[in-house]
């Protein structure tokens, strides 16, 4: 099976913590083919078919030469995104215009016959701190606008509250205004831009100090250990981007019944992998564009999500392929792996 990645520069990639590198060497433990591109690599020309410019790709086992490539920029080859087994699209945040642009390619590719993971309208449909309104009785009190008035209505009521954009990732642009209201004008100043830009608000949870966790989804059943993103120091975020610390520990009851009652809602909209945001029991982001802490969890919990995540792979192509579907190892056990068109 040839399977291409559609991810950040390969350059970029830190492999010690990176869950789309676990995704290639479990990949290819097994035999299967990779190519690498990134979102600009597609293209679509009237009267043709979606294409990317790919490298082929192996990797070394190395820590840091840990790939080689049969082609470098400019010379990459064109590959019809029809005739690859598998596209994952596993570009970071953020969600941008261009980011959007990119599923709407791999949606034509798909009506051409290509087999894209996660399924391009449902990450178009899955804006991932949005998504959560559609799930109410999971989540805190959580407010959506622009409008600085509604914002100062929350507040009131709720006293302890988070800001943050829509399109931020990592932590980036969240702010907590306790009751005293301290800089709130500010905030919202900066976050909605005079009222052309939307923000989420929601009430404090103060069960952040305990991790906001991170709960894995695959082929709609959820790994059994979460990642606890720990706020450090006087720091409201966990993010590990924003310098929490991740400990990875087995799922709570209320963890397991918030992934159990999603998962399989989730799967059936063709996305084969999610990552659940969860503090205090409540749920607070849906993650669909490159979930990640395969890595974390593997190594503190002997647990292989790559495994995991690779049967679940292998079964959502025979399924489409009309072939029998094996079923997804939820128990998966560590394995020892350690021509230019431009």
């Amino acid at each position: 099976m040839n399977i291409l990645f559609i991810a950040d520069p390969l350059e970029s990639f830190k492999t010690y913590k990176d869950s789309t590198f676990a995704m290639m060497r479990e990949a290819q433990r097994r035999g299967h083919q990779l190519m690498a591109c990134q979102p600009q690599d597609l293209m679509w020309q009237r009267g043709g078919r979606v294409t990317a410019h790919v490298r082929d790709i192996t990797l070394t086992g190395d820590a840091d030469d840990w790939f080689v490539a049969a082609q470098q920029a400019p010379d990459e080859r064109p590959q019809l995104l029809a005739e690859v087994d598998a596209v994952l699209m596993r570009k970071d945040p953020p969600f941008d215009s261009e980011y959007f642009y990119a599923p709407h390619l791999l949606g034509q590719a798909q009506r051409e016959g290509a087999r894209v993971f996660n399924d391009p309208a449902a990450l178009r449909n899955h804006p991932e701190k949005l998504s959560i309104m559609e799930f109410p009785e999971l989540i805190a009190p959580t407010l959506v606008t622009r409008d600085a008035a509604d914002v100062r209505r929350f507040h009131q009521e709720h006293g302890d509250i988070i800001l943050k954009p829509l399109d931020g990732m990592g932590g980036m642009g969240i702010f907590r205004v306790k009751a005293d209201g301290l800089n709130l004008g500010s905030i919202i100043e900066t976050l909605n831009l005079d009222g052309a830009q939307t923000l989420m608000v929601q009430r404090y949870l103060p069960e952040i100090v305990e991790g906001d966790k991170r709960v894995l989804v695959i082929g709609g059943k959820p790994v059994p250990f979460s990642l606890a993103r720990i706020p450090q120091g006087n720091e409201v975020r966990g993010n590990l981007a924003a310098g929490g610390k991740g400990v990875a520990m087995p799922l709570t009851e209320r963890e397991s019944e918030i992934a159990e009652a999603l998962g399989p809602t989730l799967a059936a909209r063709g996305l084969l992998l999610v990552g659940l945001d969860v503090i205090g029991g409540r749920l607070t982001e849906v993650n669909v564009t490159s979930p990640t802490c395969f890595q974390e969890i593997t190594q503190q919990m002997g647990f292989d999500v790559a495994a995991m995540f690779v049967d679940a792979l292998e079964a959502a192509l025979a399924h489409i392929a009309g072939a029998p579907v094996a079923t997804v190892a939820a128990t998966a056990m560590p394995t020892t792996a350690n021509a230019s068109g431009r």
